[in-house]
């Protein structure tokens, strides 16, 4: 496609949010697999040769848990005293999420600054860009000129073909491979497995996250010849009590703080820092695991009265990280509110498997009194006959209440229940996003589609 466009370019003088917009508008698609048009821009602006120069990359692909696995890597990072930078998608509210320097967020004006960089380079290019893209490589040059010692990359979708490949990192992650994003990936882990381990060069380690590996992963293993450390095979976990826990590997012992994030991915992390030539402390492992968080993640919140827990998880592995924890967390929880009841704030995505996360939750055996379903405020958003469908398969019809939209279920939640029941908000990004905007006065103004 030409880069010509009916979408007029904003200036420096642009805020941020006109920036995100004309962004959004300039391609056919927000999501356009392939690196044929990314990779001349990139080249253009010297990004990967910069980040090669300058950094230790840790590029992280998977299914679930790679925001809570960059997270984790990254402040161990800065807590050992390296200028890291730290790139994560969808966001939640403000666009500024995304990109992040030792912990603080990009400002507004170096958004803007690099957007208009990209754009630039681009339309010298002659070709557009997706939303993700162009927005991934305003985030690349801010880290290439800002020089920092150590990159976080959370892959997008997939690996292969995702704009974050166009880095060749020294160390990659892949948390768990399931069944996600089924027009883009394919529909078994095998295919899925391929894509994602399109992430791997030769010779670099990979830290594999789960017990199960497809035989396409080792297929890429084998072919860049990867020293491979899996989960389960060469490094493990073990919960001590409420308060502590401890990694295990051949080389390495360590009782650590527990932290807010889940035990799975934080192990993950842990794995792949030690396995980098990176000098970290255990002092700065343990500073980083007592101070960690990531929104929306087993997001625990005290708003408008109410006590909750946010989370995105979004398809049936995502929901089983959220049960590991909210279960416990339910048993300590009621024991000490014995007249506690728990209710559930839920939407989802039209492209995910809305029966299998409400088969996963009904499984749980968790006491939910009530469902408070409602569309999210996006073109992919499941309507409600399709939620429904599956809601009523499963859930009893009376304890099933719908809404026209977020704001007005995130009413009704915090109207019908009481000052000590527990409410779980989760389905998708979206639906974290639109309840917690509800409940926030100060709602940051950048911000911009969460694709």
């Amino acid at each position: 496609m030409s880069a010509l466009s009916t979408s007029t370019a904003p200036t420096a003088q642009s805020n941020l949010s006109e920036w995100l917009d004309y962004i959004y508008q300039i391609h056919v698609s927000a999501i356009d697999m392939g690196l044929s048009r990314v990779t001349p821009v990139a080249q253009k602006l010297g990004i990967a040769s910069r980040a090669k120069n300058d950094a230790y990359v840790f590029t992280v692909a998977g299914t679930n848990g790679k925001g809570s696995t960059t997270a984790t890597i990254a402040a161990m990072c800065e807590a050992a005293g390296y200028k890291t930078a730290l790139y994560q998608s969808p966001h939640l509210i403000d666009f500024n999420e995304r990109v992040r320097i030792n912990g603080q967020m990009v400002s507004d004006a170096e958004l803007i600054a690099a957007f208009a960089a990209v754009d630039v380079a681009r339309a010298e290019c002659d070709v557009t860009l997706s939303f993700f893209e162009m927005t991934t490589l305003a985030a690349f040059l801010i880290f290439a000129e800002a020089k920092c010692d150590v990159w976080v990359l959370e892959v997008g979708l997939g690996g292969r073909l995702d704009v974050v490949n166009i880095i060749d990192p020294d160390l990659a992650v892949i948390t768990n491979i399931g069944i996600d994003h089924v027009d883009w990936l394919g529909d078994n882990v095998e295919s899925i497995g391929a894509e994602k381990a399109g992430i791997l060069r030769d010779g670099i380690p990979l830290i594999y996250g789960s017990e199960k590996m497809p035989n396409s992963v080792q297929a890429r293993i084998d072919a860049h010849q990867s020293t491979a450390y899996q989960a389960g095979r060469d490094y493990s976990f073990e919960e001590i009590d409420e308060d502590t826990w401890q990694y295990s590997s051949s080389s390495v012992t360590l009782r650590l703080p527990r932290p807010s994030l889940s035990l799975i991915n934080t192990t993950n992390a842990l794995s792949a820092v030690l396995a980098s030539p990176l000098t970290v402390s255990t002092d700065a492992i343990e500073q980083a695991l007592r101070t960690v968080r990531l929104a929306g993640r087993f997001d625990n919140r005290t708003l408008a009265g109410r006590n909750w827990v946010f989370d995105v998880a979004h398809n049936e592995e995502g929901v089983g990280f959220l049960l590991a924890q909210l279960v416990p967390k339910w048993q300590a929880y009621s024991a000490s509110k014995p007249n506690a009841r728990m209710h559930l704030l839920f939407s989802m995505l039209v492209d995910k498997d809305v029966n299998k996360v409400v088969t996963s939750l009904k499984a749980s055996g968790l006491p939910i009194a009530s469902w408070y379903v409602a569309p999210i405020d996006h073109p992919r958003a499941a309507d409600m006959p399709h939620m429904l469908e599956a809601l009523t398969k499963q859930v009893d019809s009376e304890k099933v209440h719908t809404f026209n939209d977020l704001p007005e279920a995130t009413d009704a939640i915090i109207h019908d229940s009481h000052a000590d029941d527990l409410l779980v908000a989760c389905g998708s990004f979206h639906t974290i996003a639109e309840a917690l905007s509800a409940l926030t006065a100060d709602v940051p103004t950048s911000t911009s589609p969460a694709v």
